[in-house]
């Protein structure tokens, strides 16, 4: 594996421009398309349930013709940490990224992150042409959206990369806001567009970057392309698209809207004292008193939340399409993902944070050449796709990285069993088994300050078994696991210096 770093510079146009570096011989694996969403549960065609009205026909095309994992997780609720995890393929205590802070996830400077390649530089350095188009590592929505910035990024990885500026919470109309947060970015907010006044929305720019990417790999330049798209010809590509939507603020057409009508919206079943048998620290992730949203406002919440996530799908067509149509599909992995779940007043909870099966469980769809068709059922970790999109590539990462090569499961997804997942959250971590979510908020051991949940029986996690003596032989096994894991993981980070 090569390891040849670059210097960058940045041009107000939006565009990131890595100066070029000796060329390692041509690469001769398959193309990589991965496309991260924003905030996205598992509220898409091939995960839904069948109350849940949902309207993903581009999604559901993908997972008919790839594998669908069932059980994947994030390992932390919200973006910044969860995406250096991803593309780092290191648990986000072992490289010191907790939180949404910029600083925290720079490659050059985070002890945990600057002695390991980001996974587009690992294809970089392996001779493909890298691109990225918007949000992959950490970008604020909507403010960094508004102003154009680059958020996280590992610039060297790139041989092109493009920072949009869309108008997000700027868009003209009325933007209704049906929720009472304490900053503009958190809240739920909406906004219907007439039908074709969205041209100018994030996701829409992002699709037409990756688009032209996709065209101009195949000699063709499209109108506006920079000569960075003429970089490497011969060579495959690595191309990584951020779509921001079903993230606030929730702004979709009214074709959308349509689809998803208000009094249509589900609102999840919240026992009375549901949250009376989980420490103090789990009652918090419960915000439905700090937003003060009537049920009326939460069923607009919902709708908008649909609206926004079929409008997202959209432009997964619109970039799918693209490819089939410039002939490279046949030689493209293709995978698709969000950063973590997101609550949608499951424990009268909202938006993201919680360690609740919601707010951590993800989609993530695999398809492309070699790739069977079907569902895998194992647990699944998001630091698992760096090991194993590299691995489907003829790459080796099995050095660099903590997560597990799970390309087995791309041939067969039957084969894919068991596993475990570990998830940590501000104040607390969990493991999810295959039969148990067990959390811990603080360090400390004690049914005060557990939950564990039996899935086979509870799936909504609505009775806490830390307290049960009849729950106690398999509590005491689960932290003994729990226990090991995490020595595991902050043992590998204070190799780096992290704490």
């Amino acid at each position: 594996m090569r390891s040849v770093r670059l210097v960058a510079f940045v041009l107000t146009a939006g565009f990131v421009l890595a100066a070029p570096a000796p060329a390692p011989d041509s690469a001769a694996g398959p193309n990589v398309l991965l496309i991260i969403a924003d905030d996205l549960n598992t509220r898409i065609g091939p995960y839904a349930p069948p109350h849940i009205p949902v309207h993903t026909p581009n999604l559901d095309s993908l997972a008919a013709r790839g594998v669908t994992f069932t059980r994947a997780y994030a390992q932390f609720p919200v973006c910044g940490p969860s995406r250096a995890s991803i593309l780092s393929g290191m648990y986000p205590e072992s490289i010191g990224v907790t939180t949404n802070g910029f600083e925290n996830a720079n490659h050059k400077t985070t002890p945990g992150l600057v002695e390991h390649p980001s996974l587009p530089q690992l294809f970089r350095d392996e001779g493909y042409y890298t691109a990225r188009v918007s949000k992959i590592w950490h970008m604020g929505v909507p403010g960094g959206i508004e102003r154009g910035e680059s958020g996280s990024d590992d610039p060297d990885a790139w041989d092109f990369a493009v920072n949009l500026t869309a108008p997000e919470t700027l868009t003209p109309g009325t933007l209704e806001t049906l929720s009472r947060g304490p900053h503009y970015g958190s809240n739920f907010a909406r906004m219907v567009l007439p039908d074709g006044d969205e041209s100018t929305q994030a996701d829409v720019l992002a699709a037409n970057q990756a688009i032209a990417i996709i065209q101009s790999r195949t000699g063709r330049i499209p109108d506006g392309a920079t000569n960075r798209t003429r970089l490497k010809p011969d060579a495959p590509f690595f191309l990584a698209v951020g779509l921001v939507r079903p993230h606030v603020p929730l702004i979709y057409p009214e074709r959308h809207a349509r689809m998803h009508p208000d009094a249509d919206a589900p609102l999840p079943h919240v026992p009375a004292g549901d949250l009376r048998d989980v420490p103090t620290q789990a009652q918090r992730m419960s915000n439905a008193r700090r937003y003060r949203m009537s049920e009326p406002e939460q069923r607009k919440a919902v709708a908008a939340y649909h609206a926004s996530v079929s409008f997202m799908d959209e432009q997964v067509g619109r970039i799918l399409r693209a490819l089939e149509q410039s002939g490279q599909a046949g030689n493209t992995l293709i995978v698709f993902v969000s950063d973590h779940g997101f609550n949608l007043g499951e424990h009268s909870a909202w938006q993201k944070l919680s360690l609740w099966e919601d707010a951590t469980r993800v989609p993530l769809i695999v398809a492309g050449p070699a790739v069977g068709q079907g569902r895998a059922e194992g647990i699944t970790e998001l630091i698992d796709l760096y090991a194993t999109i590299a691995a489907a590539a003829g790459l080796d990462a099995s050095e660099t990285v903590q997560g597990r090569d799970f390309s087995h499961a791309l041939q067969a997804p039957g084969s894919h069993g068991g596993g475990e997942a570990y998830i940590i959250t501000n104040g607390g971590a969990a493991l999810r088994t295959d039969r148990y979510r067990y959390s811990r908020w603080g360090d400390a051991p004690g049914a005060e300050n557990e939950e564990l949940y039996d899935h086979f029986n509870d799936p909504g996690e609505f009775t806490n078994l830390a307290r049960h003596p009849a729950a106690q032989a398999t509590l005491d096994s689960l932290r003994t696991r729990f226990d090991a894991k995490r020595a595991a993981v902050r043992a590998h980070g204070a190799r780096y210096g992290v704490r």
